[in-house]
Parts: structure tokens; C-alpha cells; sequence
């Protein structure tokens, strides 16, 4: 099968059609010119493009194409926050199908939002907005921004840098958070209720107990919905450190990851650019790297990394789109010398 995969950039959006080989590849694009696209994917109920769009000037926004190439755009005009508040929106960062028709959009600082006419109006999430637990929420060095937004039967998930990992079972209205036994060193309480830096955060579609989290503090995995979690790195892993985060869908005990030397230094381990993979929940985890550069002191954020039933599929923010068929196991570059790449996510077609 085809596939297209949405690459968000800091200038643009570029839209990259794959063969069946995964080795075949046409680089469409840049539209949305002129914006940051920090998360973009094709809606799979409907077939339109929806992208996270931030603008020096225009401020926090979302963007909305349905002829299937990103010729014509609709902005969303209403998006923002309570006036007369403390809090502005400052970003948007990711974009997830719902339940039916809904839409749910997070950003900065720690917000979420709600559609259901595909986002041209936005209902601000009351319940995460007004959580109790706000005053202990930090933001990282991205902001504060809430991201990994994941909706699988009955419960809702977030996750938010630097607040940590949320459920919700009632479609928003309230929200628990789901962090024990998940590390925040950087703080005096090693163990808070709230204040872990999460980096990605994923629920797997076929599984509604089995969570994944790559963390500021390592890699973890939880079979309860986040009620508990186990940490998995330092078996396998160069580092606990990292941002990407992709599942099999097929598969709820597979998970990849692109380690990253350190909070200080956000490149690739050992200068040696590669995905790590498990097969077994975490319990050990083997590098991907055939085809890749031996050495390269690469930098992959917290969306650039996707997977399909195929194959898997990332983005540096040196702007090299690399692909795989699982099948074949070999990695080849999909597109080179793109803006800085900030998202990557994978749709048939």
C-alpha cells in the first residue's frame, strides 16, 4: 500500500507520497508558507489535512484542508483563551481524531480544546484549565505544552511537559493524573503527584490497558492504564533520554524510540543516529541503523517519529525524512535538505 506521510516544518508543510517499497518517494510542497506546522495529520475518517500552525505574527492557530493536497486552507478564527486571565494561548501543538466527529487540539500553556465541526470553532477544555494541580505545573523547555493527546475506547489521555501524564473517563470533564512511580529528577519530591516531564506519550489501539511514555526520566510502560508504571531503559537503551515514541499497532508489546545522549546534550547517542526497538514490552530493546549514517550527530522532537502497518518513519531537524519497510529491515532517506522537521506522521495513500 501507498502512503503519505505530513512532514511539519518551521517553514511549512511538505506532504511526501511513498511507494509500496517504501524507497520510491515524491516531495510535494512547502504549503502553509510563512507557518510553523508543529503537528500535521490526515484525518482518517474524512481525508482532510489538519495542522497544528503557529506564526510570529498571527500568533497560535489551526489550519484545515479537504481537496487532499493542501491547495486551499480554512484558518480556524476562534481560538484563544478566557480574557481578562493570567494565560494566553502562545501555541498549538497537537491535533487528534475523537470519537465521531471530534477534533482535539492541545497547546501552550497546558490546554486543550475540543471540536465537533472539524475545527472551525473551539471549546476550551474546563476541566483540564481549571485542574487543581495547576499551580505545581512547570513549563519545559518547549513551553508548557500539552501534546500526545490519545483517545481509546472510554478514556482520554494526555500529556503535558512539565506537568505529566492525565486520564480522563467522562470525555474531559474531569481528569486524574496517572505518574506513579514515574521519575521527575530534576525536582526536590523524586516521585510528585504532578510536575513529570513527559515527552511523548502513546495509548495502543488494541490493547486499552497498554500506555507508553518517553520521559525526561527514561522510558516506561504501563499495563492499567497508568495507574502504575514500569520504567524499561538501561537494558538495551544507550539512554533514558530521548523524545519519540512509535507503537505497532498490530503488536501492543513493540514500541521504537531514538535515544538522545542527554537533557545537555540533544543529540542522537553516541553520535551514532538510529531507532531502538522492542518485541518483548520493553524488557530489552535492539538497534535499527542498516542504511543509516554511522555517525551523525542528529536531533529527532517529540512527533517526528510514526509508524504504519508497513513501516516506520522519521524526521530531523537537520531536515532528512528517513523510511522503512519492517519487512525488509533497511533504511532509506525519503527527502533531504527540508527546514527544520518537527513532525512526521503516516496516512495510506
Amino acid at each position: 500500500m501507498a502512503v503519505t506521510l505530513p512532514i511539519g516544518t518551521r517553514k511549512g508543510l511538505f506532504l511526501l507520497r511513498g511507494d509500496e517499497s517504501r524507497r520510491r518517494w515524491e516531495v510535494d510542497g512547502p504549503v502553509l508558507t510563512g507557518w510553523s506546522v508543529y503537528h500535521a495529520i490526515v484525518d482518517p475518517r474524512s481525508g482532510a489535512l489538519c495542522a497544528c500552525t503557529n506564526n510570529w505574527v498571527y500568533g497560535a492557530s489551526f489550519h484545515r484542508s479537504d481537496d487532499g493536497g493542501g491547495e486551499t486552507w480554512e484558518r480556524t478564527e476562534q481560538l484563544g483563551l478566557p480574557e481578562g486571565g493570567d494565560l494566553k494561548l502562545n501555541a498549538t501543538w497537537h491535533v487528534e481524531p475523537g470519537r465521531d466527529s471530534e477534533l482535539w487540539l492541545g497547546g501552550d500553556p497546558g490546554v486543550l480544546f475540543r471540536s465537533e465541526d472539524g475545527g472551525k470553532t473551539w471549546e476550551l477544555n474546563r476541566g483540564l484549565f481549571d485542574h487543581p494541580t495547576r499551580d505545581r505545573w512547570q513549563p519545559g523547555a518547549g513551553g508548557m505544552c500539552c501534546h500526545s493527546v490519545q483517545v481509546v475506547d472510554s478514556s482520554l489521555y494526555v500529556a503535558i511537559s512539565a506537568a505529566g501524564a492525565f486520564r480522563s473517563e467522562d470525555g474531559g470533564e474531569t481528569w486524574t493524573p496517572i505518574n506513579s512511580s514515574v521519575a521527575a529528577d530534576f525536582m526536590p519530591e523524586k516521585y510528585p503527584e504532578v510536575g513529570q516531564c513527559v515527552h511523548k506519550l502513546l495509548a495502543h489501539s488494541e490493547d486499552a490497558g497498554r500506555l507508553w511514555q518517553q520521559n525526561h526520566c527514561g522510558v516506561y510502560r504501563s499495563d492499567n492504564r497508568g495507574d502504575s508504571w514500569e520504567r524499561l531503559d538501561g537494558n538495551g537503551l544507550p539512554s533514558g533520554f530521548g523524545f519519540p515514541l512509535a507503537l505497532d499497532l498490530s503488536d501492543p508489546d513493540v514500541a521504537f524510540v531514538i535515544p538522545e545522549e542527554s537533557a545537555e546534550n540533544r543529540v542522537t547517542s553516541h553520535g551514532r543516529l538510529g531507532v531502538y526497538r522492542t518485541a518483548d514490552g520493553g524488557s530489552t530493546w535492539q538497534l535499527w541503523s542498516n542504511g543509516l549514517p554511522d555517525r551523525a550527530w542528529a536531533a529527532v522532537l517529540r512527533e517526528g517519529l510514526a509508524s504504519d502497518a508497513e513501516g516506520v518513519y522519521f524526521g530531523t531537524q537537520s531536515g532528512s525524512v528517513w523510511a522503512a519497510r519492517r519487512a525488509e529491515g533497511e533504511w532509506f532517506e525519503a527527502a533531504r535538505d527540508l527546514p527544520p522537521i518537527l513532525s512526521v506522521e503516516a496516512a495510506a495513500g
